[in-house]
């Protein structure tokens, strides 16, 4: 059954994200699906580590060959700077204030397109200038898998985060709604994470 009672900033729950024990089974049902999607992302991981050199030749193109530090630079900016709005979307939403909430989630979503956009320049750079395809060399392959997994990832979050505010314009905040956005705050933190590691791992130890 829905929660759809009427509440004011006085009346709001100190944490309506698990107020109702339908919220408890999403946080539930959410650790263990990011439980998988950690084990997916290791996976990935060590599979870059191992191929990352493997080129067919010593005149193949390598990450310093290509890889552009600054551009990497700018897009874990954009995404890390994400993270702090979706904080602050969270922080309205636990004091009940459902406009500045969606206000903070569209600058979110701004700066995660802004992400995509940088990423799909690079992804075409790459390609175009430099002849590094997804079939160039294993360790193109395993570049572009395991940043083009993210990148999909990221896409998925924009559009969970687009859908709640789209769906509920109109409803405001509710017990039933506010685990959900809630949740979808949680998934984007995880993927700016993992994007920190990937320009740690891919992008800074590439330039060594």
């Amino acid at each position: 059954m829905h929660v759809e009672e009427q509440f004011t900033p006085k009346t709001w729950p100190e944490s309506p994200e698990r107020a109702t024990l339908e919220g408890k089974n999403k946080f539930l049902g959410f650790w263990f699906f990011l439980g998988g999607e950690t084990v997916l992302f290791a996976s990935l991981f060590a599979t870059y580590l191992a191929l990352k050199d493997k080129v067919p030749s010593k005149d193949s193109i390598i990450s310093t060959d290509i890889f552009d530090l600054k551009l990497a630079f700018i897009m874990t900016m954009l995404l890390l700077t994400s993270s702090i709005t979706s904080v602050y979307a969270i922080y309205h939403m636990k004091n009940f204030h459902f406009k500045k909430m969606q206000a903070w989630l569209l600058i979110t979503v701004l700066l995660g397109l802004a992400f995509l956009g940088c990423e799909i320049y690079e992804f075409w750079h790459y390609t175009h200038e430099y002849g590094f395809g997804f079939t160039t060399s294993a360790f193109s392959s395993a570049f572009y898998t395991l940043v083009g997994f993210h990148g999909g990832h990221v896409i998925f979050g924009l559009g969970w985060i687009i859908a709640l505010m789209v769906r509920n314009a109109n409803r405001g905040l509710s017990l039933y709604n506010a685990p959900k956005f809630y949740l979808a705050s949680l998934y984007w933190h995880f993927i700016d994470v993992v994007w920190v590691f990937i320009f740690t791992v891919v992008y800074l130890m590439g330039m060594v």
